[in-house]
């Protein structure tokens, strides 16, 4: 079981690290800060985990085991992080203005799926909003969309 992890590491961090491989690393942004606020509220845990792969098949076109890889590697980034910059300034210069606000719905997302914002929820939003130059109104229309697509 150790080898098939070290392997499993060794083969996705080495992409990770090629600094050619933009894609990849923004892949791996994305899914950290998706754990992250995952991890901001440990209500609804295993459905959280399960929309998070979801979003993460749907929007990078992944299959569920690549969607679940991403999941171990971004996870692994999460808890060696020091600080959501590490993360924010790949899709900062990257993103275009609308993916990053798809960004902060996603986050919504996970953050209202036990039907309760949790004040590190609002948070995290907001910090990586900020890190992302969104303005705060943006942030809340996201928010707003979100919860009505949630109601109906």
């Amino acid at each position: 079981m150790f080898e098939k992890l070290k392997h499993f590491f060794d083969t996705h961090i080495a992409l990770i690290d090629n600094k050619d491989d933009i894609e990849e690393r923004l892949k791996v942004a994305s899914a950290a800060l998706f754990m992250e606020m995952m991890h901001m509220d440990s209500t609804c845990e295993g459905n959280k985990r399960l929309l998070i792969l979801d979003m993460l098949e749907t929007a990078f076109s992944l299959s569920e085991h690549q969607a679940s890889s991403l999941i171990e590697i971004a996870e692994h980034q999460r808890e060696r992080a020091t600080d959501y910059f590490e993360f924010t300034h790949l899709i900062c210069d990257a993103f275009s203005h609308g993916q990053k606000i798809q960004l902060i719905e996603s986050l919504w997302k996970i953050a209202l799926l036990d039907e309760r914002l949790d004040i590190d929820e609002e948070y995290l939003v907001d910090k990586v909003a900020r890190l992302l130059f969104i303005p705060h109104i943006e942030v809340l229309q996201a928010k707003n969309r979100i919860k009505e697509a949630h109601s109906t």
